[in-house]
C-alpha cells in the first residue's frame, strides 16, 4: 500500500458513488452524471441523490436528478475557479434550484485519506498515558452509547468492525471506531470523553486504528465537516490529509427531522 494505490482506491470508490468513471474526477472539465442506487457505493448514501457535488481539487463532478442535471452543470460551469463552488455565493444559485424541488443543501464534508508517511511516523504524544487496546466487534457491542456516538453507529451496528479504546486505569475514556462502509474503505469514528480532551487520546486512537486498518488491506478513511476544527485538527494529527470535498442536498423533511434530532 502506498499514496499512490490508496488515491485510485478512492477515486474508484468516489466513482461508484457518483455513477461515472474515476478519470472524470482528474479531468479540466466539469462533468455531471444521473445518479443511481448501487449496493457497491458506502453503505451510508441514501441514494440516488438529488443533488450531489464532488470535487478532488482538480474539477466539480456532479450526480443527481437526471431532469436537474442541466441546471446544476449551468450553475458549476459558470464560476470562475472551482473553489468558488463551494463557497457560499456560489451555493446560492445551486440552493434556489434546489428550493423549487423543496429542497436544499444540506452537507458540507472534508474527506480525508491517510498519507502513509505520517501515518507510520506518527509518535504518540507523551501525555498520553492512557492503555491503547484494540477491540473486536464483540468487545464493543455494549458501547452503543451517546458518549461514543461518533466512533459507533447504533443504526448501523453490523458495519462496525474494529475499534481501539483508550483506558485510563481501567476506565473507557476514549473511543474510535471503523465503520465497514465501503468494500475496500473502513471510515474511522472518534470519541474522547470531555475530561480527557485536548492530550492527545484523539489522534493516538485514530492513528492507531488507521495501522491496524491497514493491516487489514483496508483504506481508512476520515470524514469532518467543513467548520469543525478540532475534527480536522485531529485528521491531520494522526497523518491524514485532505483527499476530497463534497456537498450533499436534502429534502426539506429531511433536514426538519434531522434538526429536530438535534442533528
Amino acid at each position: 500500500m502506498d499514496n499512490n494505490k490508496i488515491m485510485k482506491i478512492a477515486l474508484e470508490q468516489s466513482a461508484i458513488d457518483c455513477c461515472c468513471v474515476p478519470e472524470d474526477f482528474l479531468s479540466p472539465r466539469n462533468s455531471v452524471h444521473v445518479s443511481k442506487a448501487s449496493d457497491r457505493a458506502r453503505r451510508y448514501l441514501e441514494l440516488p441523490h438529488l443533488c450531489d457535488l464532488v470535487s478532488y481539487g482538480t474539477n466539480i463532478v456532479a450526480t443527481g436528478r437526471e431532469d436537474l442535471l442541466p441546471k446544476i452543470a449551468q450553475c458549476i460551469d459558470r464560476m470562475p475557479a472551482i473553489e468558488n463552488c463551494f463557497e457560499t455565493p456560489g451555493l446560492y444559485p445551486l440552493n434556489q434550484i434546489l428550493e423549487q424541488e423543496g429542497a436544499r443543501i444540506c452537507f458540507m464534508a472534508d474527506y480525508f485519506l491517510p498519507d502513509m508517511d505520517a501515518v507510520f511516523r506518527y509518535e504518540q504524544p507523551c501525555g498520553v498515558s492512557c492503555e491503547l487496546r484494540v477491540m473486536e466487534d464483540t468487545e464493543f457491542a455494549g458501547l452503543y452509547l451517546p458518549e461514543w456516538k461518533n466512533a459507533l453507529c447504533a443504526d448501523r451496528k453490523h458495519l462496525d468492525r474494529l475499534a481501539v479504546g483508550a483506558f485510563d486505569q481501567g476506565k473507557l475514556v476514549g473511543l474510535a471506531g471503523c465503520s465497514a462502509d465501503c468494500d475496500t474503505m473502513w471510515q474511522i469514528g472518534v470519541d474522547v470523553l470531555p475530561e480527557y480532551r485536548r492530550q492527545g487520546i484523539a489522534s493516538a486512537l485514530t492513528n492507531r486504528l488507521a495501522r491496524e486498518t491497514f493491516e487489514r488491506d483496508l483504506v481508512p478513511f476520515y470524514c469532518a465537516a467543513w467548520s469543525n476544527v478540532k475534527s480536522v485538527r485531529n485528521a491531520i494529527r494522526s497523518g491524514f490529509r485532505p483527499g476530497w470535498v463534497e456537498i450533499t442536498a436534502k429534502s426539506d423533511a429531511y433536514i426538519e427531522k434531522m434538526m429536530k434530532k438535534g442533528l
